[in-house]
């Protein structure tokens, strides 16, 4: 368990002098603080809870940014020690592969989870200060965007664990974490809005595009947000369509979790084929 502690300390220690991180979390600050400024114009005319709407807006942009800032953090933790030649040292060590995994996804949670109460908690905070019409169920809405953007991300730090573990060069890595983002947060979507489009009254659009949609952590997240937000779901149709799923939509909130457990079991796995 000390062992645990230690690597996820320097991970923390890592993750906190890393310039793209930093980068990143300065421009989730700044997309969230030009969110707050656009939404609290309408927010104060409407008879909605102006934070909640405002949390809507934050849930999308945390679909994009969040997992990017993940994927920084994550797409060198065994490939960049393979390259640097600190992972015999670290594999040396009495402490199992399954510490040293579980030990790097804590740090760099605790990292990613800074990252966002930064970002959001000073965005909501302004927002506070803003809008006039702000009640405890707006605070609760903005609480639960925080919470699962932090679930959000630390699915995909586990993804990026699986990535960093099948290569053994830095860059290579790098370029297999951009790849990551860019189908899950991109490409899949157009290509669920491509199905649909081609088979509008098929089996695809009927029983097989809900599946797929929460199969994806990302889409899985923001349709849980947005369905939970009942005035923002209202007013992007994302209620609406969470009425027809075949499951309630809340349950989509499990699919980042499921994603968490397999990521880190497959890193693992992975872990114990590479020998010092």
């Amino acid at each position: 368990m000390s062992g645990l502690i230690a690597i996820a300390q320097n991970e923390v220690r890592i993750g906190m002098r890393n310039k793209w991180i930093m980068l990143a979390t300065a421009i989730l600050l700044v997309f969230a603080l030009l969110l707050v400024l656009l939404g609290s114009g309408p927010a104060t005319s409407s008879s909605t809870d102006g934070l909640t709407i405002i949390s809507a807006s934050l849930a999308t942009l945390s679909v994009y940014l969040v997992p990017l800032i993940a994927l920084l953090l994550s797409f060198d933790a065994i490939a960049g020690e393979i390259d640097r030649g600190t992972l015999q040292l670290t594999l040396a060590s009495p402490v199992s592969r399954a510490a040293v995994v579980m030990g790097k996804f804590l740090g760099h949670v605790i990292v990613l989870s800074i990252a966002v109460l930064i970002g959001y908690g000073l965005a909501g905070v302004c927002a506070f200060f803003a809008i006039d019409n702000v009640a405890l169920a707006g605070v609760l809405d903005l609480a639960r965007v925080i919470g699962t953007s932090i679930a959000l991300g630390a699915t995909f730090v586990g993804i990026g664990y699986v990535a960093s573990a099948c290569v053994r060069q830095t860059g290579t890595a790098a370029a297999l974490a951009i790849a990551i983002w860019l189908f899950a947060v991109v490409l899949y979507d157009m290509a669920l809005l491509g199905g649909l489009l081609a088979d509008p009254e098929g089996i695809f659009a009927t029983d097989l595009f809900p599946y797929l949609l929460v199969a994806n952590p990302a889409d899985a997240f923001r349709l849980f947000n947005l369905t939970a937000l009942d005035a923002a779901g209202a007013s992007t149709g994302f209620a609406a369509g969470g009425d027809v799923l075949p499951f309630a939509p809340q349950l989509a909130i499990a699919s980042p979790f499921i994603w968490i457990v397999v990521a880190l079991a497959l890193t693992v796995v992975m872990m114990r084929r590479i020998k010092p």
